[in-house]
């Protein structure tokens, strides 16, 4: 893009660019979910959307708050929409990535890329929140993610499956979840619920990805377009919140 020409002789100010450095690293390959959280889910398949959201408020909030700060001091004056815009691009070209990450095949590998790809889009969900000045790492986002991310159908349903979630979260620490089940079983469990997560629709879209010869079916399309979706959703949802309130924290 080029500065707005002059008018009536008089000098135009320059149009504001986008900052090619916000966020500042390059984009490479997508984050994945910690190990931590890996083996959690594994653990607790049923709930395996709610431990997402809670770790992504816990762990990518801060860096959500970090972004917004930097970009508003990089860019004096810019809207909420524009960094909004700023970090759904960022998000969205990275779930273009996110469909062959893991560079393994079959069921393990397909399990991994949904999982990377929610990971992902819970990053932009929170980016875009903090865009809006709505606290990223207020309880209530662990909600919005599983209402945005069709999880649940109403934030009443998304607290009390987070309760739950929370819940096992603490028993595990205390005694260790219990049981061992098929590890097919389970993988296969976790799989469906993280493609339901990302918004892969079907996830039989996720399970066809383990049969010889299928093309990459979470592949740049169906990662990119479920991830505009969701960016378009957040936008609507916080540009309406945004009201510079600060809400309570959640402790």
């Amino acid at each position: 893009m080029t500065d707005t020409p002059p008018v009536d002789g008089q000098p135009a100010a320059p149009t504001p660019q986008p900052s090619a450095g916000l966020p500042a690293e390059p984009v490479g390959a997508p984050e994945g979910p910690p190990a931590r959280l890996w083996d959690r889910m594994r653990d607790d398949p049923q709930y395996a959307p709610e431990h997402l959201a809670l770790e992504a408020v816990r762990r990518l909030g801060p860096e959500a708050v970090q972004w917004a700060a930097r970009a508003r001091a990089e860019q004096p004056g810019v809207s909420a929409d524009v960094l909004a815009d700023q970090a759904a691009r960022k998000f969205v070209n990275l779930a273009r990535l996110s469909g062959a990450v893991s560079g393994v095949a079959g069921l393990p590998g397909a399990v991994i890329d949904v999982g990377v790809l929610a990971w992902t889009q819970a990053r932009m969900v929170l980016h875009i929140a903090a865009a809006y000045d709505v606290d990223p790492l207020h309880g209530d986002r662990a909600t919005d993610l599983l209402v945005l991310q069709r999880v649940h159908k109403v934030a009443e349903s998304a607290r009390l499956a987070l309760g739950v979630a929370a819940g096992r979260e603490r028993a595990d620490a205390l005694f260790g979840l219990g049981g061992q089940r098929p590890l097919g079983r389970v993988m296969l469990q976790l799989g469906v619920r993280l493609a339901q997560m990302a918004g892969v629709r079907a996830a039989k879209r996720m399970v066809a990805k383990v049969i010889p010869g299928a093309a990459i079916v979470l592949g740049t399309w169906a990662n990119s377009s479920a991830t505009k979706d969701l960016g378009k959703r957040s936008r609507a949802l916080y540009r309406a919140r945004g009201v510079g309130v600060p809400e309570p924290r959640q402790r």
